[in-house]
């Protein structure tokens, strides 16, 4: 499917953005990635300024993740259910998936847009908090869970957190921490969570750990 200029705009600036930095960026170098005549002002047909493209492509990678979202919960609740320790690694391999995919989005803002603070917030709320959300409803839907009193919420917060700190270690400083690779963490996250289970529960394997997803 052929992506219209704006999509084009919003794509190439945020590259850019990563690449070079958001204040060393300028006009004429979007306009030309984006196939338009470079300095020549195409970009002002489709946005007012160059912050407000980034704003744009926050909007758009949240529009995105939530519907994405809502395609992963509607999967999850229809489809049979398979073992609880593939589930969460699952889980875990979906949201270290997603950060990669909003890789560029996320290095702009940790680095430059602390002079936006209303779009830290929009990114935030609108592609951060979610996935957060999604542990949280995802677990109470769980019914191996059922008997057990969890606060979800907080739950959601060490395991999306450690999902985050993760991926930004790998990908920001160029080694995961300790170092442990990807198949390694991936396990040793769902053996944490499956500790969730109340004591009484016996479906799940002794040690998940033995079989990571590669």
């Amino acid at each position: 499917m052929t992506s219209s200029t704006r999509e084009r705009i919003i794509d190439e600036a945020l590259r850019l953005f990563a690449e070079k930095g958001y204040a060393a960026t300028a006009v004429a170098e979007i306009e030309a990635a984006s196939g338009l005549s470079p300095g020549a002002g195409g970009l002002y047909r489709h946005f007012r300024s160059k912050e407000e493209v980034m704003a744009a492509a926050i909007r758009a990678h949240a529009a995105r993740t939530k519907e994405q979202i809502e395609v992963t919960m509607r999967a999850a609740t229809s489809a049979e259910p398979g073992p609880l320790p593939d589930r969460l690694r699952y889980l875990c391999k979906l949201g270290l998936a997603k950060m990669t995919e909003e890789a560029n989005l996320i290095r702009v803002v940790f680095r430059d847009l602390d002079q936006f603070p209303h779009l830290v917030d929009e990114f935030r709320e609108d592609l951060l908090q979610p996935l957060y959300e999604v542990i949280t409803k995802w677990g109470g839907q769980q019914p191996d869970f059922a008997d057990a009193d969890i606060d979800w919420p907080a739950v959601a917060a060490v395991l999306g957190g450690a999902v985050v700190n993760y991926w930004l270690t790998t990908a920001q400083l160029g080694a995961p921490p300790g170092p442990v690779t990807e198949p390694r963490f991936i396990a040793a996250w769902a053996r944490l969570a499956l500790g969730l289970l109340p004591a009484h529960h016996a479906s799940a394997p002794a040690n998940p750990v033995a079989s990571p997803i590669g």
